[in-house]
């Protein structure tokens, strides 16, 4: 592999977790979850939009169940009363930036106004997830809305799923470096079915990044001052075609939560740290005797989508003179060698 590329987790030999990764390793490994990005970068703005969109949400199906789990609520998570009340989400999920957040809500509403079986809706709940790309935009113009939305849209598909650097990850920091958007998938017996579960981070929060185990801190990996987060926030979705209600939805999203600690999170004072699990499953949901494998596989699955977004994102800037370095992949090959942590790695780490 050309040591200038990007590379993702499992290119550098590293498994996490006990569990299968899925065909594309990313959320979109879930059967009918979607992922298109709409992504801006000129001298003065890196900043965009990610949309997640269940294919089984339109006239036909209303609504699918799905938790929220809140780490720290110092975010603008929009439409998340409505979630957390009624376990269910109603439109695609979008991400994007702080300031553009409500601007995106307010197009994803009218686009799903515009579909077909929706000419006689009166009430509709937008979910639009934020982290603050500040430090590499200029916020304040708030320069994404209808036409990014309506975008993203329209590219998502399923397949792989372009990370690091784009749409709603195009000027996030995270632990130090350039992050970005990062996904990961699980296979998993459940109960009597197989099933899989996937994650999709937007990462831009503070602490020190650990790999499977291994310390990278900025301050030693990349030239100059490192990159300082704005916003300190992380939004995580997660999906599965295992059929679980809300309750337990709520459940896989707490753990979503937990993976950030797994890379070196710390939780600061500011952050605005969200999960959203949601079903496409149709059939009766489990008996919770038998989750514990799928929460684990969200763990993995999230914490694997974490590093993803950092590895995989590229070196972004700012007129400013703002400078997020991406992580130097030659070093980090270098330092997961000298500590044996190639190939497998377990469950614990």
């Amino acid at each position: 592999m050309d040591s200038t590329a990007r590379a993702r987790l499992e290119d550098l030999g590293v498994s996490l977790g006990g569990y299968p990764r899925g065909r594309h390793n990313a959320i979109t490994d879930v059967p009918g979850v979607l992922v298109g990005h709409a992504t801006v970068h000129t001298e003065r703005l890196n900043t965009g939009v990610t949309a997640i969109v269940p294919e089984v949400i339109g006239a036909g199906r209303r609504w699918i169940p799905a938790g929220l789990a809140v780490g720290n609520g110092y975010g603008k998570l929009i439409g998340a009363t409505q979630l957390q009340e009624l376990g269910a989400i109603e439109t695609p999920i979008l991400l994007t930036s702080t300031l553009s957040a409500y601007r995106v809500a307010d197009a994803l509403l009218g686009h799903m106004l515009s579909e077909p079986g929706y000419e006689t809706v009166t009430t509709l709940n937008p979910v639009v997830g934020e982290t603050n790309d500040g430090f590499l935009s200029d916020i304040r113009s708030r320069p994404v809305g209808a036409p990014e939305v309506e975008a993203s849209l329209a590219a998502a598909s399923a397949g792989p799923v372009a990370e690091g650097s784009v749409g709603a990850g195009s000027g996030t920091v995270a632990l130090g470096f350039k992050g970005g958007i990062g996904t990961s998938s699980r296979t998993v017996t459940v109960g009597d079915g197989a099933y899989t579960v996937g994650a999709i981070v937007q990462s831009n929060f503070s602490g020190t990044l650990s790999i499977a185990g291994v310390p990278m801190p900025s301050s030693e990996l990349v030239p100059g001052p490192t990159a300082q987060t704005v916003g300190n926030s992380c939004m995580i979705v997660v999906a599965t075609d295992a059929p679980l209600d809300a309750r337990q939805l709520a459940r896989c999203a707490r753990r979503a939560v937990f993976a950030m600690r797994g890379v070196g999170a710390d939780f600061a004072q500011g952050s605005g740290d969200y999960a959203i699990a949601f079903s496409v499953g149709h059939s009766t949901p489990p008996d919770d005797a038998v989750l514990s494998p799928l929460f684990q596989a969200t763990m993995d699955a999230v914490e694997e989508a974490l590093v993803n977004s950092i590895l995989t994102a590229t070196t972004q800037s700012h007129a400013d003179g703002h400078v997020a370095h991406a992580i130097p992949l030659d070093t980090v090959r270098e330092r997961l060698a000298a500590t044996g942590v190639v190939g497998v790695m377990d469950s614990n780490g």
